[in-house]
């Protein structure tokens, strides 16, 4: 089977940056990722990269950051009141946090800098702005399953559990 949309595709990865640096792989973890392509799962790049190809491929990719985590905003710095932090007393400038947000979300953010009662944090995903290299090892490519296809992302072995 090849891998397109609705296709729940198993891979290794690494990822490096520009120098060739890695960032992170996903054998360090030991298991394989699994995602239901076509429903936002990976980055632009890298699901484009695996259409059409099948398990037992590997080939590398580099991914412009406009179809990664898209060009860094200078504009997304923000200055948040304490209270929306856990623990906002043990951050530091250079750090990674989540941030709580109104509506109940969560989103990950950078500190920049530590006030008496606010924090400067940049929302720019940690990636964004940068061309990203991909090692990329197929495992498996299969048919999602309905329940997949209804929750829009893949499921592992045993199935995964939802509070439905």
């Amino acid at each position: 089977m090849k891998a397109g949309k609705d296709a729940v595709v198993r891979i290794h990865y690494t990822l490096s940056d520009a120098t060739g640096l890695a960032i992170e792989s996903s054998r360090e973890r030991g298991e394989p990722v699994a995602v239901l392509l076509g429903r936002g799962g990976l980055i632009a790049g890298v699901e484009r990269a695996l259409e059409g190809r099948a398990a037992g491929e590997q080939f590398s990719v580099t991914v412009a950051a406009e179809d990664a985590y898209g060009p860094r905003r200078e504009d997304a710095i923000q200055r948040v009141p304490k209270k929306y932090f856990q623990r906002p007393d043990r951050l530091k400038p250079g750090m990674v946090t989540t941030l709580a947000l109104k509506d109940g979300g969560r989103q990950t953010v950078m500190v920049r800098k530590v006030g008496m009662t606010t924090i400067d944090v940049d929302t720019n995903h940690p990636l964004a702005g940068r061309e990203l290299s991909f090692d990329i090892e197929i495992v498996e490519v299969r048919a999602a399953q309905p329940e997949e296809l209804a929750h829009g992302h893949a499921h592992g072995p045993q199935g995964h559990p939802h509070a439905d």
